[in-house]
C-alpha cells in the first residue's frame, strides 16, 4: 500500500487556512491510495444517479397500485441521498472534493420497467462496495470499510425490496 502523509485538524478535517495550520492541533494519517479515492469518487457518482433516477421515477411512475410503488421509490431516493452525503464527507475528511456529476441516468417508462432498472442498479452497486470493503480492508482504512458495510446492507434492503416489487 502507498501513502501519502497529511495533517488533519483535531476536529478531523483537513486544515483549509493558514492560521488553521499553524494555530491547531493536528496529527498525521496516512491518505489512502488514489484508486480507493476513485472509487469513493465513483460511489458518489452511483448513489447521485440512483437517487435522481428513483425521485422521477417516484414522479412519473402511474398506474393502478402505482401510489405504494412510487412512495417506495420516493423513500429509497432519499436514502440514496444520505449515502451520497455520507460518501461525500468521507472524501472531504481526506481533502477531497467529492463530484457532482451522477453516472448516466435511466428511468424508464412503465413502472415494472422502472423497478427492473433499479434492481439491476442495486445489484452492481452491491457488487461495487464489496470491492470497496475489500480494498479498504487491504489498504488499513477501516473506517471506510465501516461505513461501505453499513451502506452495503442498506443496498441489499434496497435490491431486496425491488425484487420483491417484481414478483
Amino acid at each position: 500500500m502507498q501513502s501519502t502523509n497529511i495533517v488533519l485538524s483535531s476536529n478531523s478535517r483537513l486544515p483549509r487556512t493558514e492560521d488553521e495550520i499553524h494555530n491547531g492541533n493536528f496529527v498525521v494519517i496516512d491518505m489512502p491510495s488514489q484508486e480507493l479515492i476513485n472509487m469513493l469518487q465513483k460511489a458518489v457518482s452511483m448513489e447521485l444517479q440512483v437517487s435522481i433516477q428513483y425521485i422521477w421515477q417516484h414522479v412519473r411512475g402511474a398506474g393502478m397500485n402505482s401510489l405504494p410503488v412510487t412512495a417506495e421509490l420516493k423513500s429509497i431516493a432519499i436514502d440514496e441521498m444520505k449515502h451520497a452525503e455520507e460518501i461525500a464527507e468521507r472524501l472531504d475528511y481526506f481533502g477531497v472534493m467529492a463530484t457532482t456529476e451522477p453516472a448516466p441516468i435511466t428511468v424508464g417508462k412503465a413502472l415494472k420497467e422502472m423497478i427492473s432498472l433499479d434492481k439491476k442498479a442495486e445489484a452492481d452497486t452491491i457488487a461495487f462496495y464489496k470491492q470497496i470493503i475489500k480494498r479498504a480492508t487491504d489498504e488499513g482504512e477501516f473506517t471506510t470499510q465501516r461505513l461501505f458495510m453499513k451502506l452495503l446492507e442498506d443496498e441489499e434492503e434496497h435490491h431486496a425490496t425491488f425484487t420483491a416489487l417484481l414478483e
